[in-house]
């Protein structure tokens, strides 16, 4: 009695806390009345699972065949210890490679040890001939709409063992879109291919099969409901994705870039940064330390050319820096961000800290990886108002331009944009996003989550992101925001996660003495000094013929030309054309008299030259490339104006300058007069007398005309031009035209040789 009492009261109790429970829905319900309901994400949406995106480039290799093979088990472990099924996707390319290694890679595939995971082949392109038998050997196929695949034995006949290893990937069931007759009809062209609509008491299945097969089914007296002509004898052995999708064969999604293949698979976003290929990987290690300056930008995209050039599979950047210059780390970054993680990995390894423009070139990396204690962030961006003032945030016509570009080179990265705004903007707000179709989780601005709002639900917000504070991370905090991979200790933890064996070299290469001198000469006023240096040595061995200024003058414009080169500006082509400039200049000036077509080339081409040395016009806009013409044609012009002036002073000054008036040529007729040589009044032709020649009048060469010289004519010692060849000195010569004031003569007809 005492039970059946003690259990009415419970009952009683547990009816009044119930009613009580609606009574409070109820007030609830009323409150919330007219207010829009917030989206939420599923109690049993699956969370992200571990995945990995490998681009197959052709023809395969066993570099290729080992890394797969790595990343296979690498997934297992990782699918084991969280209970998951792990992705493995496969972007394929088109061509073809040896069906031997074609059939390893495809028993790697469907090796049991790797059951567990879920293989995807991506085709973002068409693949055709054996490369689409991979495809084949995955889950399944995911390609862009307008994309085909298929022609197995590219047009001609395989051999029947291959053409039986080909069909007996049907026979693995793993793509259930996949049959024996698509499989025959992407091998022969004579195959007629069937979609076969049949009932049962499974209910209704569609299926593909040859004539063949399809006569065999209705031998078996299984009810066919419809049978469509998928291909016909002749046609194409491929298929267009959308078409084979809507159809229901072969293709399981369609997607046209990474990120929606990552998106539809649940994959987290560092899935998407490739991973080097194993020990035989070839590594290169740079370091960025200190203030980021004009010279740390020359160092740093020649060191990217050399190991793009040397075939270098990760370059580690080693970032070491509190920031810099604006502009300089921007060029830096895109260099970087521009790099095909499938051609060349780029890791941004920061020991300490990475700020403002070190931020800013980590996030250009395909990889970051960070010391727990390091910091990564802290982007503003300042401008000193006035010398002497103090640095203030710079204008928002600066600011807003810098935020998208933070934005793209996000996601470029794969790595949410609105971290990276955050390092730049101290009053942008950034929340945890949850994805209400999958449950993938991100990092968002509020302006993001509203632009979407059925399809992200708004968490709490980052704490780092408060107003009035640049987001700075430590390492830690940047993995666990998907910014940074797992914090390492040292480079020794580096290379075993980036899978560098230990017998590779990873000697640092940093700025040296060399890479500032580069960066002087370089710069506007060193190559403005050197052209002058260089203009202004060759006028006065021009006056004096002794080679000694020749040599200052060689040297100069070889500084021009290999700071230019370890610059990246120039190349051999400016080269070429600084040469045959050269030699233009020089046919004009001594064989060839006048002032011509061989002289206005030369000119155009040794100017040509030095402008293209001084800019590099590649990837840029018909606009901008006229910008960088101009700037590369102002130091240029400004040591012209500066030569002309100085020859001006120096035609005053070298004839009594002790030394060097030695070395000056005096024609007959000079007398020393003085501290200088003077020209004898006897001998000399005034600058507005009348030339007194007519052609046909006699003289003798005083000097030997090549083809410029001087010449006499009775009382009057002229200069004159030949018009042939060189002629001697103490020759005889006859006026043979007169130009102006130019008196062109040529060897006189008594000493012609008979």
């Amino acid at each position: 009695m005492q039970f059946v009492v003690r259990h009415i009261a419970r009952s009683t109790k547990h009816l009044c806390g119930g009613l009580l429970s609606l009574l409070i829905l109820a007030c609830l319900s009323v409150h919330g009345m007219g207010q829009e309901p917030q989206p939420q994400p599923s109690q049993d949406t699956p969370a992200t699972v571990p995945g990995q995106f490998i681009t197959l480039s052709a023809p395969l290799t066993d570099g290729q065949l080992s890394h797969v093979n790595q990343v296979l088990s690498r997934l297992k472990t990782e699918g084991d210890q969280q209970s998951k099924r792990p992705v493995l996707i496969l972007q394929l390319s088109t061509g073809s490679s040896r069906m031997g290694q074609v059939r390893d890679l495809i028993d790697v595939l469907l090796s049991p040890e790797f059951s567990g995971v879920q293989t995807v082949a991506w085709l973002p392109q068409s693949v055709l001939g054996n490369h689409a038998a991979i495809a084949l050997a995955c889950h399944d196929i995911v390609m862009a709409a307008d994309a085909s695949m298929g022609d197995l034995s590219r047009g001609g006949r395989l051999p029947p063992a291959d053409q039986e290893f080909f069909l007996g990937l049907a026979d693995a069931r793993r793509n259930t879109r996949l049959s024996r007759g698509i499989i025959e009809s992407l091998l022969d062209t004579g195959v007629v291919l069937h979609r076969v609509k049949t009932g049962g008491p499974d209910g209704e299945r569609i299926r593909f099969l040859t004539a063949a097969e399809l006569r065999m089914l209705q031998q078996q007296q299984i009810e066919v409901l419809q049978a469509d002509v998928m291909r016909d004898a002749g046609g194409a052995t491929s298929y267009r994705a959308d078409q084979a999708f809507s159809q229901g064969m072969l293709v399981t999604q369609l997607a046209q870039k990474r990120a929606e293949v990552a998106e539809q698979f649940r994959l987290p976003l560092e899935s998407m940064r490739e991973k080097p290929t194993g020990p035989a990987n070839r590594a290169r290690l740079i370091q960025i330390h200190g203030t980021i300056v004009t010279a740390t930008r020359d160092f740093a995209l020649r060191e990217i050319r050399n190991a793009r050039a040397a075939g270098v599979q990760t370059l580690i950047v080693e970032i070491d820096s509190p920031g810099g210059e604006k502009d300089i780390a921007e060029e830096i970054t895109t260099a970087l961000v521009e790099i095909d993680p499938a051609e060349m990995q780029t890791v941004a390894w920061i020991p300490k800290m990475a700020l403002s423009g070190g931020g800013l070139i980590a996030m250009g990396c395909s990889t970051i990886l960070m010391h727990p204690d390091a910091q990564v962030g802290d982007i503003g961006v300042i401008g000193l108002i006035e010398p002497g003032g103090a640095f203030e945030r710079a204008p928002e016509k600066i600011v807003s331009p810098f935020l998208d570009f933070a934005a793209t080179i996000a996601r470029r990265r794969n790595r949410p944009p609105g971290l990276l705004q955050a390092m730049i903007d101290r009053n942008l707000e950034v929340y945890k996003a949850t994805n209400v179709e999958n449950g993938t989780v991100t990092w968002m601005t509020e302006l993001e989550i509203q632009q979407a709002p059925d399809q992200w639900v708004q968490g709490p917000m980052v704490p780092e992101t408060r107003p009035g504070v640049l987001l700075t991370l430590s390492g830690v905090r940047a993995a666990e925001l998907g910014l940074s991979e797992s914090p390492c200790e040292d480079m020794s933890n580096v290379r075993l996660r980036l899978g560098i064996a230990a017998e590779v070299a990873l000697k640092p290469v940093g700025r040296t003495w060399v890479d500032g001198l580069v960066s002087s000469l370089n710069s506007r006023f060193g190559g403005f000094l050197l052209i002058t240096l260089a203009l202004l040595a060759l006028y006065i061995e021009v006056q004096t013929w002794t080679g000694m200024f020749a040599i200052p003058s060689a040297l100069c414009f070889t500084l021009f030309f290999w700071s230019r080169f370890a610059g990246g500006t120039a190349g051999m082509l400016e080269l070429i054309l600084f040469l045959s400039g050269l030699v233009l200049l020089g046919i004009e000036a001594y064989v060839i008299p006048g002032f011509g077509v061989f002289g206005v080339s030369g000119l155009v081409l040794f100017l040509g030259s030095l402008v293209m040395a001084s800019q590099t016009f590649s990837g840029i806009s018909a606009s901008n490339a006229f910008d960088a013409a101009l700037q590369g044609l102002f130091p240029i012009v400004s040591a012209l104006v500066a030569v002309i002036v100085l020859a001006t002073i120096l035609n005053q000054f070298l004839p009594h300058i002790p030394w060097i008036n030695g070395l000056i040529l005096s024609p007959p007729g000079y007398a020393e007069h003085g501290d200088g040589p003077l020209l004898d009044p006897a001998v000399t032709v005034a600058a507005d007398r009348d030339l007194l020649l007519s052609a046909g009048d006699q003289g003798v060469s005083m000097t030997t005309l090549r083809p410029s010289g001087k010449a006499s004519f009775g009382d009057q010692y002229l200069d004159v031009v030949s018009d042939g060849p060189y002629i001697d000195s103490g020759c005889a010569v006859e006026v043979v035209r007169l130009q102006g004031r130019k008196v062109v003569v040529r060897r006189s007809a008594a000493e012609e040789p008979a």
